[in-house]
């Protein structure tokens, strides 16, 4: 048993929203108890109790779009003429480095980014992988890290015709081996069949996944429309936009992640709307990739569930709410907007998309959802409740703020302090790989 009191605590749980002096109780791995610190105490006298000193308790947050691989491009510089579009940023960067991936690589390159998601109070994360040059094994190797790492994380394979017949067959067997090994762990791990982009997928190869999924219990996790590129191949090849191709082909529904949909319209919108679809959105990579703005806010006027990622640009979810309520309010060129629509992505709908693959509610602290608890050091300067929560965390809190970080019921992290892993020596080994595998490209 497991108590973390003495804080003020932020539930997401309506029918009780915020306690002042408030204590979570874990048994095991689920939380059994929201109450004032000293009747949880009085009630669990034998249980663990740690007493975060009037710091704010929370949910561990969710990422619902992430590519861990890409830290390995961290730092790395080119003698090439630097990319003028989206393409050019593909073929120069992502799909030479992807290609040039190790097995030990994929373990390191996650190993790093997951103690990031632990010191920036990030719980679980949806992770969309790509490896050309070691497909087979890719997705169990990724699963070691995030068991080791003791991060709760659905994965996927990045299936494209890109690199050949060959490795395109590879990335579908790798998903569906995955996503049946993922069902006989805890609930730690789930899969999801990953796919690029319609870009790089034939018609044949979207007929074989949608086929091969078929009685999986499983969604697709692919990018919609990130550039306008996308769209333009599509009615080039095919005579239709993006969602409609996918959506022809079952690949749009209420287990699936739509991610970026930047450069989609109405029509598509309205197959969003009409199959139940998840869209994600990946601000600060629309941004750094300078693709355009996505229609969130119509999506979510629209009443489609609009989760909230990174694409692998940060592990902190604070960060990401903080530059997707910037980039709305620029893009409307009204400051009155997305107040609402970004806190609701991330502590709403992220945990909706969750729970399509994990069996109890995460990103929320009440009886019966999974232990999944951070917090964070922040003595706020003016009175925090239930109707304010969001302007605190928007405007005072941050990932390196959170100070420890509890998932299932584990303590990973307790002051600062990572319990199990050694990150010197990750650290280390991460970085003589990377070399090395800057040194191939």
């Amino acid at each position: 048993m497991l108590l973390i009191g003495n804080g003020r605590v932020i539930t997401r749980d309506r029918h009780q929203p915020y306690l002042g002096d408030g204590c979570v109780v874990i048994n095991d791995t689920i939380i059994i108890e929201i109450g004032p610190t000293q009747k949880m105490r009085e009630k669990y006298p034998g249980a663990e109790f740690i007493d975060v000193q009037d710091k704010v308790i929370m949910p561990g947050m969710i990422n619902t779009h992430m590519h861990l691989y890409s830290t390995f491009a961290r730092g790395m510089s080119s003698k090439e003429a630097p990319p003028q579009n989206f393409v050019q940023i593909l073929e120069r960067l992502w799909w030479r480095l992807d290609k040039a991936l190790t097995i030990e690589d994929i373990y390191y390159s996650a190993m790093v980014v997951l103690i990031d998601c632990i010191k920036n109070g990030t719980t679980t994360i949806f992770d969309h992988h790509a490896s050309p040059g070691v497909v087979r094994g890719s997705l169990f190797e990724m699963a070691k890290a995030t068991k080791a790492a003791g991060i709760r994380s659905s994965l996927c394979y990045e299936v494209s015709d890109r690199d050949g017949s060959k490795i395109m067959e590879d990335g579908i067997q790798e998903n569906i081996e995955f996503i049946k090994f993922a069902k006989g762990q805890d609930d730690l791990l789930r899969g999801m069949f990953g796919l690029h982009a319609s870009m790089t997928l034939s018609n044949d190869t979207l007929n074989k996944c949608s086929r091969v999924i078929s009685g999986a219990e499983a969604g697709f996790h692919v990018h919609v429309a990130e550039d306008a590129a996308d769209q333009v191949d599509a009615e080039r090849k095919y005579g239709k936009r993006v969602i409609e191709r996918l959506a022809e082909y079952d690949m749009v529904g209420e287990k699936s992640i739509a991610v970026h949909c930047v450069h989609i319209n109405e029509k598509e919108i309205e197959i969003l709307k009409t199959k139940d679809a998840n869209v994600v959105h990946n601000p600060e990579s629309n941004m750094g990739n300078a693709v355009g703005c996505a229609p969130i806010l119509t999506l979510m006027e629209k009443g489609i569930v609009v989760g909230l990622g990174t694409d692998g640009y940060t592990t902190d979810m604070f960060e990401s709410y903080k530059v997707a309520n910037l980039l709305h309010k620029h893009d409307r060129k009204s400051p009155s907007v997305a107040w609402g629509e970004v806190p609701n992505m991330l502590f709403e709908n992220n945990p909706k998309i969750a729970m399509s693959y994990f069996s109890r509610p995460i990103g929320k602290l009440a009886a019966g959802c999974y232990g999944d608890v951070i917090v964070v050091d922040y003595d706020p300067p003016t009175d925090l409740n239930e109707t304010n929560v969001n302007g605190h965390i928007l405007f005072g809190m941050s990932g390196r703020g959170v100070v420890t970080t509890i998932i299932n019921g584990q303590v990973l992290m307790k002051d600062r302090k990572l319990v199990n892993l050694d990150e010197k020596e990750i650290c280390v080994k991460a970085r003589e790989l990377s070399s090395k595998l800057w040194n191939r490209l």
